[in-house]
């Protein structure tokens, strides 16, 4: 079965997912995924439900959700994913997840609009879908402008537009976090000088951050209200004579 999902798939989003893949491996990748792995379980600590499913090309184990009773990872044929199928044919049925993780899904992706799409059929009404990226108005995102590694095939879309995206697609954004504010460099010696802005810059979220995590609500598919009754005209209303009381039957 592996063998032949793996035949039929795209050979350039194979190829695009495994250098990001491996970009992920190594020192900056690393950087990165600590610190959204911070961010995430402080996020889905408060998540409770059936089914938690993350799509994203990192190798590392995604992060989990404690109240969450099953995770799930789908995505390319690569090691660690449970569920392999392509960006945008999950086989998942609609409404089956209450929380879905995107986790530089976007970034790389041949199709952002069709992978989100995707997502967000697989969320249940009332359940959240959160999307982690690249900071286009970042120093990471700078770097992705002009480095020749895999992170020069990064979208890196910003967050006001998936955002906007996520509006269109009945979600309502209940959060925006920003994390990663040590620069791209790979000295641990840098790194270890900017600790202190890290806790800084994060403290007051800063729009600086290597990465954004947007969290987002399925909003809950009101009833269809039901047609009042049609009333038929009614006639005028005419007195009714009273009844006269015979007072003198009354009174025996």
């Amino acid at each position: 079965m592996t063998e032949k999902v793996v035949a039929q798939a795209d050979p350039q989003w194979l190829a695009l997912i495994d250098q990001a893949r491996d970009w992920f491996s190594g020192p900056l990748g690393q950087l990165l995924l600590r610190e959204e792995q911070r961010l995430l379980e402080e996020e889905l600590g408060r998540f409770f439900g059936g089914y938690l499913v993350h799509y994203g090309p990192g190798a590392e184990p995604p992060p989990v959700a404690a109240q969450i009773q099953r995770n799930v990872r789908l995505g390319a044929p690569l090691p660690g994913v449970e569920i392999i199928c392509e960006e945008q044919a999950w086989p998942l049925s609609e409404h089956a997840a209450d929380v879905v993780v995107l986790q530089h899904g976007l970034d790389f992706s041949l199709s952002p609009h069709g992978l989100l799409r995707e997502a967000a059929r697989s969320v249940r009404p009332g359940g959240h879908l959160l999307v982690v990226g690249i900071n286009p108005w970042s120093l990471w995102g700078l770097r992705h402008a002009f480095t020749k590694d895999a992170l020069n095939k990064a979208r890196c879309i910003s967050a006001s537009r998936v955002g906007d995206w996520l509006n269109l697609l009945g979600f309502a954004l209940e959060k925006r976090r920003y994390g990663c504010y040590c620069p791209p460099l790979q000295a641990p010696a840098w790194q270890a000088r900017m600790a202190g802005w890290e806790r800084l810059a994060g403290a007051r979220q800063l729009v600086g951050g290597g990465v954004y995590i947007l969290v987002a609500r399925k909003m809950v598919v009101g009833l269809r209200p039901l047609r009042e009754a049609r009333r038929e005209p009614m006639g005028k209303l005419l007195p009714l004579p009273l009844a006269k009381v015979n007072r003198r039957n009354s009174q025996d």
